[in-house]
Parts: C-alpha cells; structure tokens; sequence
C-alpha cells in the first residue's frame, strides 16, 4: 500500500504523514531586517538550529542568502495594521509566532533627515513591542547599538575602559536616541508584563567576511578607528549572540554589549588607550588585544563565545 503524503507549512511536502505527526514542532521566529547585513546571517543560523525562519523585510534577500528553507514576507514595519496581521497568519503559509527579532531600522546616523530617522525606527519598535503584547508574544530580542554609550566618541571620551552595560548612556544623534527609546520602550513593556523578556543586544560595528580586507589600511593610524574603541562585531557572531539571547531563560529587560572577543588593531591596548585616551581611567585587559567593549557579561549569562577573528 503507498503511503499517504502530508504537507505542512512546518515541515514541508513529501515526508509520510506518521512522520509528520511525530516530527517535534519547531519553533517560529519573525527576524525583522532579515534581509539585511545582520539579518541575513542571523536567519542562517536560526534555520541550522531548529527555527522556522520568517523575514519581514521591504525587499527579498539577495541570491546565494541561504535563505531557501526561510519566508520573506513584505511588511512596513510603520503600518500597525501590517504588523499585527503578519505576526498572526500569512493566508495558508504560517499561523502563529513564537518569537521576534527585529533588527530592521536605518543603521547608521546620517542616512536620511535626523526626524525621519527617528521616527521611522522608532515606530517599528513600538509596533512591534505593542503588537507582541496584545498577541501574546513574550520571547524577544531587539537590535540597540553601542552608539548609546556616547559613540562615536568625538568630542565625549569614556568615563572608563573597557567600557560596560554601566557606562552612561549618551545618544549624539537621531540614531542613538531611537536606540535608547527602544531600550526605555522594552523596559516598560516588560514591566507591564514580568513573564515577557525583551533583551537588547548594543551591538558594536557589525562586519562582513569579506569586509575584513579594509582592516589593514588603518594598522598604522588607530584614529580612524578610536570612535567605538576599535571595536567590531562579525555578523556571523552577533546571529549567534541573537540565537542565544532566543535560548536564555529569563524575564524582564536585559542589555548586554556584544563585541568580538578583539579589537580591529595588531597595536596592544595599552599603546592605543595611552595615545588616543591619555588620562581616562584604564583597566588592562587580560590579553593585549582583547576588546575594550566589554561582552564578559554576555559571555556570562548568554554563554556568547565569538567564534569569527578578523586576523584568521
């Protein structure tokens, strides 16, 4: 007798329907932005760990992404409307989401009009956290920056370094104070709810493979570099500090910087801060080059190891 073949949007077409039945149910996750520097890596990385995978994006992932076993669905993050039907159901695609990630925003300062980029990333943020709310959606994590701590650092100099999740928070831009309304936003909401966790990942300057080519033109010189305290993020490492932050048990708000385990310079620390920091208070570092954005607290409580060096 030929077996009867089943389809779900779960698990796909042509598996037999008592394999389907057995099959554990893997959870969902929306990634905002999954289209995008970050994105792209984190939704590679949520498939290859048992997520189902859904990008909300404006515009489909470029070819060779690895996105194939992932849904892109076109949302403006600024429509509530959008937003909370997405987040329910896509017709016959996928009903029901476990989890969100938003990383879309304009990334950087500068991009467009300061009130257009405030008000744009600043009200995806708050559809979001609101439309999880009325929805049920109690697991998520959210793209801040390490321009909250006052970076780049011109004219502010570090009150320390390392600097840490305590160094104050002093957004210079339109960017940065979105940032710091979303962290201010999670924090409420998970106030609102205790059984919710919102964790805010400030995340340092996020880097490509293939980006790391331009480390060398500023060996000689750490002044292009000083702004965020050479620091760096391998995309594919902040995908894995996403996944983790996904994995944490926990409630309430959490924020943590996340950094690779080095800085950007073959210069030790102690030269660096000396030349460009003279005066600031200065902890040594256990190793010469490790980071001056401190991530031990991520290590400590997400288990985050950064895995990706720019210097192999």
């Amino acid at each position: 007798m030929s077996q009867i073949l089943s389809f779900t949007p779960e698990i796909g077409l042509g598996l037999p329907a008592a394999e389907v039945l057995s099959a554990p149910k893997r959870p969902r996750a929306v990634v905002t932005g999954g289209s995008g520097k970050l994105g792209r890596s984190t939704v590679v990385d949520l498939l290859a760990h048992g997520w189902n995978v859904v990008n909300f994006d404006k515009v489909p992932p470029p070819p060779g992404s690895g996105h194939e076993d992932a849904i892109f669905v076109c949302t403006e993050l600024e429509d509530m409307g959008q937003v909370m039907e997405n987040l329910l159901e896509v017709d016959c695609r996928y009903k029901g989401v476990d989890a969100i990630v938003h990383l879309a925003a304009l990334p950087s300062a500068g991009m467009m009009g300061s009130s257009t980029q405030f008000r744009l990333n600043t009200m995806a943020t708050y559809n979001l956290l609101e439309a999880a709310r009325k929805l049920g959606i109690k697991n998520i994590v959210l793209a801040s920056s390490e321009t909250l701590l006052g970076l780049p650092l011109d004219p502010w100099v570090p009150d320390y370094i390392p600097m840490d999740e305590n160094s104050p928070r002093r957004p210079e831009s339109a960017y940065a104070l979105s940032k710091l309304l979303g962290e201010t936003m999670a924090q409420e909401y998970c106030r609102w709810d205790p059984t919710t966790k919102i964790i805010n990942l400030r995340f340092s300057n996020v880097i490509l493979a293939n980006e790391y080519e331009r480390f060398e033109t500023w060996q000689n010189d750490p002044k292009p570099r000083r702004w965020n305290l050479w620091g760096y993020i391998d995309a594919r490492d902040g995908a894995q500090s996403i996944r983790k932050s996904l994995e944490y048990k926990a409630v309430g708000h959490h924020q943590y910087i996340i950094a690779n385990n080095n800085t950007v310079m073959r210069t030790p620390n102690d030269k660096l801060v000396a030349a460009e920091f003279p005066g600031v208070p200065y902890t040594p570092t256990k190793g010469s080059h490790d980071t001056l954005l401190s991530i031990e607290k991520a290590k400590r409580e997400l288990g985050f190891e950064p895995k990706w060096d720019w210097k192999h």
